[in-house]
């Protein structure tokens, strides 16, 4: 059997592999795909740095669009038609990296480059200029302020995780019994809807302070002030508690995200074991802690780590309601601070890079877990 008329094993579709010249050709197409790419991002860099041509927005918007968008189908046919040329034995070999390929580049080019050279900085000086070693470690870790922003992200994940996760469990299990389930769903999921910035502005208003002769606007003190309270900055005073009012906003915006879950995975136990168990006499609390909470472990697990991620690089919370102050920073606000406002790249790198070490361990827990439920 030739080549052009051979099949292919896995998907019994014939394959094109005809020989080298309209593999030649097939490559002079990808070449020529790849140095029109180029030359479109040069035209592009060039175009926007030349303030002279004065190019309409929408242009350069449109030109983008075209060069990014065709361009990768364009990549990608080319390459696939090329490798299609090969034969089968090449072709089985390198048409998944066609498909993973970009992606792969991709990863590379927005994760992996970006922690290599945030982990060089972090070795060198506030400007970058004299190496250093690890003594931007050193001090991150002897820092009296850093160790009240570690405490500070510990409080995060214990307090933010544990309500969220129980609050959304108990949801579940309740609404599930609820003629009202759908609406009281929808209202418990509606604050996910809200970005952290939004929920930031809103909760500024609920802990609004005005002087003691003033309307007092915010919830909490209009609440606080008739029964003989005097009026209170809650996210500013009272510290460390004053992070407990910041770590209520994440609870509230949380708790819809895993009461779905959680509802999900409840109803895909076999109700014929639920109702075997109450036929036994199994009370409901039995039924709850030996039956429910087994089968949904793997869920209860892969949403405390997700919540457990979101606590370690929370930002926008912080920084809307206190900027960081009053004993409030954690580790992103201050790795902005300080690589932002105080232009001090080495130690702002230096938490960068730990705030990613604590969360790769947490994230490959995850992905553990999903790769043993086979979601991918």
């Amino acid at each position: 059997m030739s080549a052009s008329a051979s099949r292919n094993t896995s998907s019994g579709l014939p394959t094109t592999s005809g020989g080298a010249l309209p593999a030649l050709i097939a490559l002079a197409f990808l070449l020529g795909t790849i140095a029109l790419l180029w030359w479109g991002f040069l035209f592009q860099r060039d175009l926007q740095a030349d303030t002279a041509s004065q190019a309409p927005q929408i242009v350069t918007v449109a030109l983008a669009i075209v060069w990014g968008v065709g361009g990768m189908a364009l990549l990608f046919t080319t390459a696939n038609f090329f490798v299609e040329q090969l034969p089968n034995a090449w072709m089985q070999r390198l048409q998944p990296l066609i498909f993973v390929g970009p992606a792969m580049l991709i990863l590379v080019w927005a994760l992996a480059l970006p922690t290599i050279r945030t982990f060089i900085l972090s070795l060198y000086d506030a400007n970058s200029v004299t190496f250093i070693d690890i003594q931007n470690y050193l001090g991150v870790f002897t820092d009296s302020s850093m160790l009240v922003v570690f405490r500070n992200n510990l409080l995060w994940i214990l307090f933010g995780t544990i309500p969220t996760v129980s609050l959304g469990l108990l949801i579940a299990v309740l609404a599930d019994r609820s003629r009202f389930e759908t609406l009281a769903k929808a209202l418990i999921f509606m604050p996910m809807a809200i970005s952290f910035v939004g929920a930031g502005v809103i909760w500024n208003f609920v802990y609004a302070v005005k002087p003691a002769d003033a309307p007092q606007i915010g919830l909490l003190n209009f609440l606080w002030v008739p029964i003989g309270g005097a009026p209170q900055a809650w996210t500013a005073f009272f510290q460390p508690w004053n992070n407990f009012f910041l770590v209520l906003i994440v609870v509230w915006l949380q708790t819809g995200y895993a009461m779905v879950l959680f509802s999900a995975a409840i109803k895909g136990i076999s109700s014929e074991i639920l109702e075997a168990a109450r036929v036994d006499g199994a009370t409901e609390l039995q039924v709850f802690f030996q039956i429910m909470i087994p089968q949904i472990m793997g869920t209860i697990i892969t949403v405390s780590t997700t919540i457990i991620i979101f606590t370690l690089k929370i930002f926008d919370v912080v920084i809307v309601m206190t900027g960081g102050q009053y004993g409030t920073s954690v580790i992103a606000t201050e790795f902005y601070r300080q690589y932002f406002t105080y232009n001090n790249n080495g130690y702002g790198s230096a938490i960068a890079i730990i705030l990613f070490i604590a969360v790769v361990p947490v994230m490959a827990y995850n992905l553990r877990q999903f790769a043993q439920r086979e979601v991918f």
